[in-house]
C-alpha cells in the first residue's frame, strides 16, 4: 500500500494518514504487549520506517519477554546487518542458537553473515544446517548450493540443487542455478 511509497512522493495529508495508521497499528499491538510476537511486529514497522533505535528496542523487548523467541533474534541480527554491526549480529545469532539449535532461519542468517565476513568454511556449515533443518524452504538449499559452488565444490552444489528440485521441481532459482552449474561442469 501507500506505506511502501517513498515519503517525499506523498502529500502532507497522505503522510499524516499513514502515520495515524501506523500509530493505531502499534497501539493495537501494544494491547498485546505480553506477547513477544507483538514486539516483533512493532519492530518490523520501525525497520520499514528507518527507525532503527525503536526497532532494536522492540526486538529486545520481545527477547526480554521470551529469550527463546529465536525469530526476534534473527530480526535483531538483520537490523544489525543494516547498520553494519555484524559483530553484534553474530553474537545475537550464536546466543539464539545456543538456546534453540533447530532454528533453520537463525542458521541461515548466521551463514549469510559469515559469507559477508569471508569465513566460508564456517558459513558452509551454517548454511548446510539451515537446509537440513528446513527442507520445506527451497531458498535454504539453493543458497547452500550457490555457496558450495563458489568454493569450487560444483559436484556437491549440483547434488544440493537436485535435492531441492526433488521436492520443488518448479523452483525457478534452483532450476536456473542447476542449468548454470551443469553447463560449467561441461554437461
Amino acid at each position: 500500500g501507500l506505506a511502501a511509497v517513498p515519503r517525499e512522493m506523498l502529500t502532507e495529508n497522505q503522510r499524516g494518514a499513514i502515520q495515524r495508521g501506523v500509530d493505531e497499528y502499534i497501539a493495537a499491538e501494544m494491547t498485546n504487549a505480553d506477547r513477544p510476537e507483538s514486539y516483533l511486529n512493532i519492530g518490523l514497522i520501525h525497520v520499514d520506517r528507518g527507525q532503527f533505535d525503536q526497532a532494536e528496542a522492540a526486538y529486545r523487548a520481545a527477547l526480554d519477554l521470551q529469550p527463546a523467541f529465536t525469530q526476534a533474534a534473527v530480526n535483531l541480527a538483520d537490523l544489525y546487518r543494516l547498520q553494519g554491526r555484524d559483530g553484534e549480529g553474530e553474537q545475537t545469532l550464536r546466543q539464539a542458537l545456543a538456546r534453540d539449535s533447530h532454528h533453520a532461519a537463525a542458521h541461515h542468517a548466521l551463514g549469510l553473515l559469515l559469507i559477508r565476513q569471508r569465513r566460508v568454511s564456517e558459513a558452509l556449515t551454517a548454511l548446510a544446517e539451515a537446509a537440513r533443518l528446513d527442507g520445506d524452504n527451497p531458498r535454504y538449499g539453493y543458497v547452500y548450493a550457490v555457496a558450495l559452488n563458489g568454493t569450487g565444490q560444483g559436484g556437491l552444489a549440483i547434488q544440493a540443487l537436485e535435492a531441492v528440485l526433488a521436492k520443488y521441481p518448479n523452483d525457478r532459482d534452483t532450476l536456473m542455478a542447476l542449468v548454470a552449474f551443469q553447463r560449467d561442469a561441461g554437461n
